[in-house]
């Protein structure tokens, strides 16, 4: 089993996305028995609640169900629960660190950093551009995956 974490800043607006994209992805894929995820932000702000409206209304747009993801926060057991934890930005992956330590076993990487675009995922809650997080969230997914499944 693949274990895989997507983390933001308030785990509402770009990893809630990047778990229900991956989770589509992942069952489209056939692979719903072999890879599981979630998702986390690295603060505290949001925990128990339902993500951002506008990432609801783009998932929705794009028919993907949000169901079941509510924010939490990153914990240091996240590091023995997970073999990818995915940040959305850089700040996310040093944040990630200095919440799990230095990870053995565990890949912490930047999204994009899986594309071409080499860059962070814009932080939607303060863009308010969710397609644009789409996006780039979708792509960082698709690539993501075919990481994993060269694995699998």
């Amino acid at each position: 089993m693949v274990r895989v974490l997507f983390v933001c800043l308030g785990n509402i607006c770009r990893s809630p996305m990047a778990e229900a994209i991956f989770r589509d992805l992942v069952e489209i894929e056939g692979l719903r028995t072999r890879i599981t995820v979630d998702s986390a932000g690295t603060g505290s702000w949001h925990v128990g609640k339902r993500p951002h409206q506008g990432t609801l209304s783009k998932l929705k747009e794009y028919g993907m169900s949000s169901e079941g993801i509510r924010a939490r926060q990153l914990k240091k057991e996240d590091r023995d629960a997970f073999d990818y934890i995915v940040g959305m930005d850089q700040s996310n992956v040093t944040n990630i660190k200095k919440v799990i330590g230095e990870p053995e076993g565990v890949k912490v990487i930047r999204l994009l950093d899986l594309t071409d675009h080499k860059k962070d995922v814009p932080d939607s809650y303060y863009t308010n551009d969710f397609q644009e997080t789409y996006d780039l969230v979708s792509d960082g997914c698709k690539m993501l995956l075919e990481e994993i499944k060269k694995q699998l």
